[in-house]
Order: C-alpha cells, then structure tokens, then sequence
C-alpha cells in the first residue's frame, strides 16, 4: 500500500471505506499499532466490517473506589464525540461488569425493532443499559497485562453484528486493546518526571476548569499555568491538553 493510498484510505468517510488489508488477524493489528493515531484507523475498520457509524475505547480507571470509563480515542478522533457521553455516565454497572467478565453487553435504545432483534439472537452476550442514548450498540470487554482493562465500543442503527463473527471482532478488540496499553506504559518514571504544579493543573483541567480559573485558584499567572500545561502535555507525548488528560487519568497520575 503506497503512502498515497493510505493517505486516501483515512481521508475517506469511514462508511465508505473498507478495510485495505483484508481481513485481518489478531497478531496483525498488534503489530501494527504503534500510536493512537493508528489504533484509530485500526478501530475504524472494525467498524466498518459491523456496519457501526462510531466507535470509543475506553480503558477502565484504575480507583477502585471509583468506576470510571477513560476515554482513549473514538470515532470523532482528535476530538471527543461519543466518549463524552459514555464517560459521563454512572459507569459503575459495567465497570463492575468489565473488571470480572469478558462477556460483550448490548443495547437498542428507540423503536429499531429489527436491531432489537438482531442484537438478542447473540448467544454469547446480555442486554445493558445504553451506553449511548437513541441508538443501537455493541460493547466488548477488554484485557491487557498489567491488569489493564477496558471497553470497546461500536454504535449504529443498521449494524450487521452475527454470532458466527462475534468472537472474530472480540479478538480483534483484544488485540487493539493490548497494543493501545503498551503505547504509554505506566511507569514510575514518568509519574516522577511530573511535577506537583503539573499535575495540580491537570486535574483542575480535568474537572473543567479554564487556564484562567486555574491560575485563580493556584495563585499564578495566566502564562504559568498554561506553561505547567503545556510541560505536562510534552511529558505524555500528547498533542492537546484533553489528550494529556486522558493520558493522565488512565496512568493514574491523576484521579
């Protein structure tokens, strides 16, 4: 596949692609993934091969007292679509869900009668709340090393999900899941790398506040905190302060 080609192949609306190497194997998408930006293109042809109009991947946050489903990427990649959604729901159901069972939960939310019935035919998965209101979808549980683990998701009213492919795709979404885990281990060592004033800015990111709230708040000026961000986002290899969030969150560098 030139470089042309592939540049082509993520140009196109994902509806219309198909996947340019064929069917694929477990191994093969392993391999392959080496950044986010990959294990995006990677989830794309899963959901094209399903007939899904968006995805999300979703690692599991690592407080126990807490369930929290942390977004990684989905369909609306660099930006955040349906894993807005999903994250801000009461998550714990399926995080307790997930952290025990492998087995992949369901949903048709709306009068889709025929996906309705298309999704309870799956022998091997159970019904649950929707993840995402006013459609159909497919969660699959996910594993890693490590004790990682995660949810990856599909939605769409019209997708072709059969029993005899249904452990193909839930392979398939280990396979992403175990490369996606190994992009930014959690090592010590970046956790040491952080400062006190970086991580005090991340988290007060993540709960929404603004450079200049947070300047505010920490009694600093409106140029040093958006630097402490900025540091931060370098030292996770992230290309936008959401992204250095979600890095932060699924490290547990931040709660």
């Amino acid at each position: 596949m030139t470089s042309a080609a592939a540049r082509q192949s993520t140009e196109t609306p994902f509806n219309d692609q198909r996947n340019p190497f064929g069917p694929s194997t477990p191994a093969l998408e392993a391999h392959q993934t080496v950044s986010i930006a990959d294990a995006v293109r990677r989830c794309r042809w899963i959901a094209i091969d399903v007939n899904a109009t968006s995805f999300g991947l979703f690692m599991v946050g690592p407080s126990l007292e807490r369930a929290r489903l942390v977004p990684c990427f989905d369909s609306d990649y660099p930006n955040f679509g349906i894993a807005k959604t999903v994250s801000a729901l009461d998550c714990e159901e399926i995080v307790r869900h997930v952290r025990v069972s492998t087995q992949p939960r369901w949903w048709s939310d709306g009068n889709n009668a025929i996906m309705q019935e298309r999704l309870a035919d799956l022998s091997w998965a159970s019904s649950t709340q929707p993840l995402v209101r006013g459609t159909a979808g497919v969660a699959f549980p996910v594993h890693a090393e490590r004790g990682r683990c995660g949810l990856v998701v599909f939605t769409g009213d019209d997708m072709s999900v059969e029993q005899g492919m249904l452990y193909d795709i839930h392979a398939r979404c280990f396979s992403l899941f175990s490369a996606v885990s190994r992009i930014r281990p959690g090592d010590t060592g970046l956790s040491r790398a952080m400062s006190r004033r970086e991580l005090e800015c991340l988290k007060l990111t993540a709960n929404g506040y603004t450079s200049e709230e947070i300047a505010r708040l920490l009694k600093l000026s409106v140029h040093t905190a958006n630097q402490y961000l900025t540091q931060s986002a370098q030292k996770l290899n992230a290309v936008s302060r959401t992204q250095a969030v979600a890095k932060a969150l699924r490290l547990g560098l931040i709660e």
